[in-house]
């Protein structure tokens, strides 16, 4: 499948404005992959960014909204040099490397403590609304919760994430 994937981007609508992704297929195509699959069949539309934490991070892909959900499986980590820096998506999980599973986290600033212990797949397309709507959602009112200040007051919603293909070379 991984060669299917080439040249895919995908936009995550939301209810302040869209962040477009591009992949990093060849340092971590099962995450693409994985993403790309969930995407496609709806499972992140309606979520809401449920953790935030400006300079950061934001956090999505829990169908619970808790940061507790995910699909049911979990994933392998792929570990790559890829810098965390802001922009970057990359995939949330437990103290256990290979627990990811639906959700995912794009940086707001530089959290290089995570190179090499997330795996980074992606990022947002420079240009457009990508980086002043993820300015938006990190910049949001948040309280404490779970000991962490982190819980958004009014969680921006994930409205549809659509993916895109390039067109087929005739």
């Amino acid at each position: 499948m991984s060669k299917a994937l080439q040249g895919v981007t995908a936009t995550i609508e939301t209810s302040v404005g869209s962040m477009t992704l591009e992949f990093f297929l060849d340092k971590a195509p099962g995450h693409v992959e994985n993403f790309v699959k969930l995407a496609e069949k709806g499972f992140y539309d309606g979520t809401k960014f449920h953790r935030v934490i400006k300079g950061f991070m934001i956090q999505g892909g829990c169908p619970q909204g808790t940061g507790t959900g995910g699909p049911g499986y979990q994933i392998k980590a792929e570990f790559n040099d890829t810098k965390h820096v802001k922009g970057v998506l990359s995939m949330a999980r437990s103290s256990d490397p290979n627990s990811a599973g639906s959700q995912f986290f794009v940086c707001h600033g530089d959290a290089s403590f995570l190179n090499g212990q997330y795996t980074a797949f992606g990022k947002l397309v420079a240009g457009g609304d990508s980086l002043a709507t993820l300015d938006k959602i990190a910049g949001a009112p948040v309280v404490s919760a779970r000991g962490e200040n982190s819980t958004p007051v009014t969680p921006v919603k994930i409205t549809k994430v659509t993916v895109q293909r390039p067109a087929a070379k005739s």
